[in-house]
């Protein structure tokens, strides 16, 4: 990683194979790459989140026989990793949303340098 490269912050998640097969890992890998070095990423791979908040996104992963969405925001400083699940239905659950907002409310709050 260069000095300019925004480090991940996982607040929750992982990207491991299994679940994941190798080949979604990598895509995983890959698209979490490309934000660490500042480049915006739209469809097909990723889209705003704004439900969650400002600067949340949601990478789009297919699988074999699941699709995969990691829940991130992007911060001046890093890239905030806030879930990683498995797409079961046609929207995000609110739920879901709820937890995300916790979490970076949560995040928010920290005494960071």
């Amino acid at each position: 990683m260069n000095g300019e490269d925004k480090p991940l912050v996982w607040l929750e998640g992982e990207v491991k194979s299994p679940p994941f097969t190798t080949e979604a890992r990598i895509e995983a890998g890959i698209l979490l790459r490309r934000l660490q070095q500042g480049e915006n990423i739209g469809m097909p791979h990723s889209r705003p989140m704004p439900s969650i908040g400002r600067r949340c996104h949601e990478l789009r992963i297919r699988d074999e026989d699941q699709n995969w969405r990691i829940i991130y925001r992007i911060d001046p400083d890093a890239i905030v990793i806030v879930e990683v699940f498995a797409k079961k239905t046609g929207g995000t659950p609110k739920k879901l949303i709820d937890t995300c907002k916790a979490r970076l409310k949560a995040y928010d709050k920290l005494d960071r340098p």
